[in-house]
């Protein structure tokens, strides 16, 4: 009966608890939306992650930040929530912001390469020019399509995803007037896209752009790549053609992402 006693005691106290607690109304939280279509460059379906701006208006036109590594569970939700809270303290615009999702980045986001080294730690790599197709005539025209866009583009990529925002820079420039490359992997194909920078910025050295690079402290195999295009740049190019470079020895290769584009939102601000 003492047992029966203290159960009784212990539900009442828990039952007399539980009223107090409020009723709710349960929704899902919507951050954006995806957008999934048969690519004819790649031969296969992909996805776009579509977060828009606070506030979004039909009277209006908004800059597209694109972000490679964009599913949902890789750099989209971050640099979104970044890029939000840039534009709340108007250290940025309002901007839409698209995540090209993954199938294989190391596919994707490679050049050919010539190293045996590079196809045996990676043996799918080497499709980029297809990706590159995919985004030129599929994604940006899709994007363009759908959302109220104002052609001021910026692209994002960190490691091969930094690669990838220089083989857009030295082959399609036109592409996007913004780039941020977070510890690009120039060391690919023994550093032949860093050997491009030459001849690139020599032809497009006067050219509106801006691109961000950094590299974190324990990036030093492809710091000398880094060097060499950071002394094309600074032979070749003038304004309106503005770049930056920041060494992150605080950070490491798998840290430096957040603190690298805070970093380029704020320069590229600056240099309006």
């Amino acid at each position: 009966m003492r047992s029966l006693a203290l159960y009784m005691l212990l539900f009442t106290f828990r039952a007399g608890a539980q009223t107090g607690v409020p009723e709710a109304v349960v929704a899902p939280l919507v951050m954006g939306t995806t957008h999934t279509f048969r690519s004819a460059a790649l031969g296969q379906d992909r996805t776009l992650n579509v977060i828009l701006p606070d506030g979004y208006a039909d009277s209006l036109r908004y800059p597209v930040v694109y972000v490679l590594d964009g599913s949902v569970n890789e750099d989209l939700p971050h640099l979104a929530g970044l890029v939000q809270f840039l534009s709340m303290y108007e250290m940025a615009p309002k901007s839409i912001v698209v995540g090209i999702a993954n199938v294989d980045r190391y596919r994707d986001f490679t050049h050919p390469t010539r190293s045996d080294s590079d196809r045996v730690w990676l043996p799918t790599g080497g499709g980029s020019a297809a990706f590159i197709a995919f985004i030129a005539g599929e994604v940006l025209p899709y994007v363009d399509a759908r959302f109220r866009t104002n052609g001021d583009r910026t692209i994002i990529g960190q490691s091969l995803g930094g690669l990838l925002v220089m083989e857009l820079l030295f082959k399609r420039p036109e592409l996007f007037g913004r780039y941020v490359a977070v510890s690009p992997s120039l060391w690919w194909d023994n550093g032949s896209l860093a050997k491009m920078a030459e001849e690139f910025s020599r032809a497009h050295g006067q050219a509106s752009l801006q691109v961000y690079m950094a590299l974190a402290r324990d990036d030093d195999w492809m710091r000398a790549q880094m060097q060499e295009v950071r002394a094309a740049f600074t032979a070749n190019t003038k304004a309106p053609f503005a770049w930056w470079y920041d060494d992150f020895p605080e950070e490491t290769h798998a840290t430096i992402l957040h603190r690298a584009v805070y970093r380029a939102f704020e320069r590229m601000r600056g240099a309006k």
